[in-house]
Formats: structure tokens, sequence, C-alpha cells
């Protein structure tokens, strides 16, 4: 990951007292993503004049509210970067402020679209539209937060999910145009329209997630 303009110590920051804290999330949200977000973030804003620092660091606090639960970890992860002591060493309050908005509107299910600019490059940095990597998070988040579930229910599931959010008219939105993310999409959506081609590729991802999960 390229990190141009950044601090040495706003680095040092980010990933000795950051990013570890993901490791405590499940494998569709773990440090992994994290830095995977930071890079997408990092590329999408070199078309946009906007502060590298701040990109950086949005991308590194987005998923931490996932501490305080899933359902609201969009609002808490804004309270986060808003309550960090630390951020003030390197950002006024104006931009503090504006990185906890741009971290509140991240998530795909939000009405309403990012406030900034910077709410949209890390919104589309964790569009991560790749068609085994959608499959295989939604399969092991599953795994992670309903372990009750029978392996049919765990790919119902999986497909109600899979529908809902990248299907035609589904909720997910794209932001930022220099992305790929649109026609990676429009390739998901032809495996998602054929429901016995995407049950198959989620039963195969489960066998795998499942025995893993047992190793």
């Amino acid at each position: 990951m390229d990190k141009p303009h950044l601090s040495a110590e706003l680095i040092n920051h980010i990933e000795g007292e950051i990013l570890p804290r993901y490791e405590a999330f499940d494998k569709a949200h773990d440090r992994r993503h994290a830095f995977m977000v930071m890079s997408n973030s990092l590329r999408l804003a070199q078309h946009y004049d906007v502060d590298m620092q701040m990109v950086y660091t949005i991308a590194a606090y987005h998923d931490l509210g996932l501490e305080a639960g899933r359902e609201q970890h969009h609002t808490v992860s804004a309270r986060i970067v808003r309550e960090e002591k630390r951020l003030k060493k390197f950002f006024t309050s104006e931009q503090i402020e504006m990185m906890a908005d741009a971290v509140e509107d991240h998530r795909a299910s939000c009405s309403k679209p990012p406030r900034t600019i910077y709410g949209k490059i890390v919104a589309e940095a964790d569009r991560i539209i790749d068609s085994h990597t959608i499959m295989a998070r939604t399969i092991q988040y599953g795994l992670a937060n309903y372990p009750a579930l029978t392996k049919k229910e765990h790919i119902e599931r999986a497909v109600a999910h899979i529908k809902e959010k990248y299907g035609e008219g589904g909720y997910l939105k794209l932001w930022i145009p220099q992305s790929d993310n649109a026609a990676r999409l429009q390739e998901f959506r032809t495996i998602i329209s054929n429901e016995a081609l995407l049950v198959e590729n989620l039963k195969q991802i489960y066998d795998e997630e499942s025995t893993a999960n047992h190793a």
C-alpha cells in the first residue's frame, strides 16, 4: 500500500494501536479487510483534491464500531473518531468532525448518500466487488454469528442477503466513477441471476469454511 504524504507518527499510531483491534472481529471484517479498504481509499483518493492523511485515517477507523456490535457499528465508529484524543495531534476539530461524518456514512445500507467526498471514497473502497470474496464473507459472517444454523439455513441466509444487497435493485450504491466496481457488480449479477449457480458456489464455500473452522 502506497502511503503518500503521510506522517510517520500517524502511521505508527494506526498500525500499532488501531489495526490490531480488527483481530477481534470476524473474518469478513478482520485486519486484512481494514488494510484493503485503506489501500483502496488511497488509490481512489488520487483522483480528488483531498487530504491523504484524512483518507487514510477514515479508512483505518471505519469499522472499529464493530466492537459494540454490527447493527450500529457505523455510528459507534464515528463516535470513536470524535473521542480519539490522539487524532487531535494530527487534525483540526473541523477535520475530525468531517472524518467522523465519513466513517458514519460508509455503511452500504445507509439510506442517504455520503455527505462529503471523504465519505464517498471510504464507502466505495469498502465495496469490494469480487464475487468469491463477497460469498466467502457472507458465509464467514453467518458461521461466526449464527452457529446454530444448519448448512441449508446458512445457504438460504446467504442467498437472501446477497440478493438484497447486490442483486438488481439492491441497496448497494456506488459513488466513485473511477472505480471498477460497477463492471464487477454486473459480472456478479450474472451469478446472482442464476440461483442454482449461486447456491452451488455458496455450498462449496460453506464446506471449505466449516472445515477450516474445525481444523
